[in-house]
This record gives structure tokens, C-alpha cells and sequence, in this order.
């Protein structure tokens, strides 16, 4: 039997917002190696079904999954298992984007010394439109404890 979660809340919800400027579609495009012209070109994706530059996938994918990191870093260590993510909607420069990631469960492994966490999140644009959806598994370690699982073969978000 599971001990209850000790280190997150099961419900714990946090939120973050990105406004992508035109400058940061291209930039971030051209840092992954995503030449697709609908990233770089304005011209081109005026012409295009999106009406205007969007942003690479891997751009609010990044944001939304090192969001995990960027929260629970304030208070533990936490290392990313598994991300599920799906691309609903394009994301237009111009747009505001709320990221927001719900803990869904939790509980105490020892082995790994950590919460194994499960979160499900969403991506918005300033519409309300969904983008991005995801769920993820990302282990929860106390701060003290992070030295002890260097070496473990566990990714760091």
C-alpha cells in the first residue's frame, strides 16, 4: 500500500501565460531547425489557410512541459517521465497563450523517492480556444533529496 502524496496536492493547478511576438515565432523556429516557411515567412502564411505566421509546435510544447519544471522547482525537484501532447489549434503570432497543468494523482515511490506525479493540462489562446492539450508523468523529489538520483538515468525537466 501507497503512502498519500507528501511533497504535491492532488488538484494543485498553476498557470502561466506567453504572448508570441513575431519575432519570437522566427527565433524559436530557426533555434529547433523548423525552417517550414508558415514559421518564417509572412508573406507565404498570409497566403496560407492560417492567414498570417504561426508558431512552430515545438514552441508552446516547450513552454507548456517546462512550465512543470518552472513550478515545482520553487519548492522540490522534479524530473520529466512521460508527456502526451496534442496539437488542437495553430498558435498565431500575436497570440496570448495561457498554459495551465492540474495534478490529477500522486503518490509516494519509494524507490524512485519522489511523488510520481500524473497531470493533465491545456493550452489557450486570448479566445478561450484550445491549442494544446497534454498529460504528463513527472517524478516529484524533495529539494534535499536531488543530489541522491543523479546518475539514476532520470531526465531533469
Amino acid at each position: 500500500m501507497n503512502a498519500p502524496p507528501r511533497i504535491v496536492t492532488i488538484g494543485e493547478t498553476f498557470s502561466s501565460r506567453l504572448t508570441l511576438s513575431t519575432d519570437s515565432v522566427k527565433s524559436f523556429a530557426t533555434l529547433v531547425n523548423d525552417m517550414n516557411p508558415l514559421h518564417h515567412d509572412e508573406t507565404y502564411a498570409a497566403q496560407s489557410r492560417f492567414g498570417g505566421l504561426i508558431a512552430s509546435g515545438t514552441q508552446p510544447t516547450a513552454h507548456f512541459m517546462a512550465l512543470l519544471a518552472t513550478h515545482f522547482s520553487t519548492y522540490a525537484q522534479p524530473l520529466g517521465l512521460e508527456f502526451d501532447i496534442k496539437l488542437k489549434k495553430a498558435a498565431h503570432a500575436g497570440d496570448t497563450l495561457t498554459m495551465t497543468w492540474r495534478v490529477r494523482d500522486a503518490y509516494w515511490k519509494p524507490s524512485l523517492n519522489g511523488d510520481l506525479t500524473h497531470l493533465e493540462g491545456s493550452v489557450k489562446n486570448q479566445r478561450g480556444e484550445v491549442a494544446v492539450v497534454g498529460t504528463s508523468t513527472i517524478l516529484v523529489m524533495p529539494k534535499a533529496e536531488a543530489s541522491a538520483g543523479a546518475g539514476s538515468g532520470v531526465g531533469t525537466l
